[in-house]
């Protein structure tokens, strides 16, 4: 039977194709799910019509974008003048941008299934709020794919990453689980994010894969271009030897984050004093590390409380301590700040 036109040129379906154009301009927002965004995209390849709207839609939000935004408007300008190495620069910020995201939903994941209390004191940066972050990974991944050239070449599978953000991370039940999973996917997209590679070395060392780890962080070690990733690589280091009673070892690294200069041009590198002078008298130098402890409450007295806390969770410092006479009374006289200590919840080792 011939179809039926109506006045506007559409055809009998027309009424059917009008509920799919309201799913594709949501689809074109970020604001859909994933089992309309399938049933949308698999009607755009079969209907002209809804290709058409879809394409209209998604130049009209593009210029909407650009005009809100100065740097995107810039960038295409640039693509119209043939500036490929522009757009070379703005794929790989997109690529870091995604991996960044992974890294950080990551991150927060393993610290709260291995250690919570390390959320919040023993990282330099707080981990993030997972739902806000997720929300802002899958709005970003959408206006990517919703920019996105089919033809054009990508090193990302940007499907692949909403799909990650939107639905697969419900399916895995254990937080360590889901970490492990966005972290290699950060690596995935960007092989050289340093900070995903410092976690999964540490899960790797919370598991127990010594040796593993050892090899990861060491090739963080040697390659970072972020002397702050150099360092907490080399703190972690030197807590496997710790682990393994090789204190020569573990001073080694821990004395080249302090001669590198990072304790003293960031604060927070501060414990890296309180471990070389914890090494020091576990290889029973006494003066040494009687040395380092007055040096770090001098060069760090906004954190004597920390400190503190450090000492008095220091068990193996202190078997140290009284398993060498004259020690305990030559540190009192030289750091009685260190025996006015708080409830113990410190630990020797941090982390990025």
């Amino acid at each position: 039977m011939a179809s039926e036109w109506n006045q506007d040129g559409f055809g009998a379906g027309a009424e059917v194709c009008e509920l799919f154009q309201l799913d594709l301009s949501c689809l074109v927002d970020g604001e859909i799910d994933e089992p309309a965004s399938a049933r949308a995209l698999v009607h755009l390849e079969e209907c002209a019509t809804c290709r058409a709207f879809f394409d209209d839609t998604r130049r009209c939000v593009r210029l909407h974008r650009d005009v809100a935004d100065p740097e995107r408007l810039l960038a295409h300008i640039t693509s119209l003048t043939g500036s490929a190495l522009y757009a070379k620069a703005s794929s790989f910020e997109l690529v870091h941008k995604l991996a960044t995201i992974f890294y950080q939903l990551g991150k927060a994941y393993v610290l709260a299934g291995t250690r919570p209390d390390w959320l919040r004191t023993h990282v330099f940066e707080p981990a993030v709020e997972v739902d806000p972050i997720q929300n802002e990974g899958q709005r970003f991944v959408d206006g990517v794919l919703a920019d996105l050239d089919p033809e054009a070449p990508s090193d990302v599978d940007w499907g692949h990453a909403r799909s990650m953000l939107n639905g697969r991370l419900k399916e895995i039940v254990s937080p360590v689980e889901k970490g492990r999973r966005l972290l290699e996917e950060a690596v995935a997209a960007d092989p050289s994010h340093e900070e995903a590679r410092l976690y999964i070395a540490y899960l790797h060392a919370v598991e127990g894969k010594k040796l593993q780890a050892a090899r990861e962080f060491g090739e963080v070690f040697d390659s970072a271009m972020a002397e702050s990733n150099r360092g907490h690589a080399a703190v972690q280091l030197g807590q496997l030897y710790v682990s393994e009673g090789d204190h020569r070892r573990a001073l080694s690294y821990f004395r080249w984050v302090s001669m590198a200069g990072l304790e003293a041009r960031d604060e927070r590198f501060y414990f890296v004093l309180f471990n070389i002078g914890v090494m020091y008298a576990q290889m029973r130098d006494q003066r040494r590390s009687v040395n380092y402890f007055r040096a770090l409450l001098d060069r760090h007295p906004a954190r004597r409380d920390a400190v503190q806390q450090l000492f008095a969770a220091a068990s193996g410092l202190h078997r140290a301590i009284d398993n060498q006479p004259g020690f305990g009374e030559r540190l009192v006289a030289a750091c009685p700040e260190l025996f006015h200590s708080g409830p113990a919840n410190g630990s020797d080792g941090h982390a990025a």
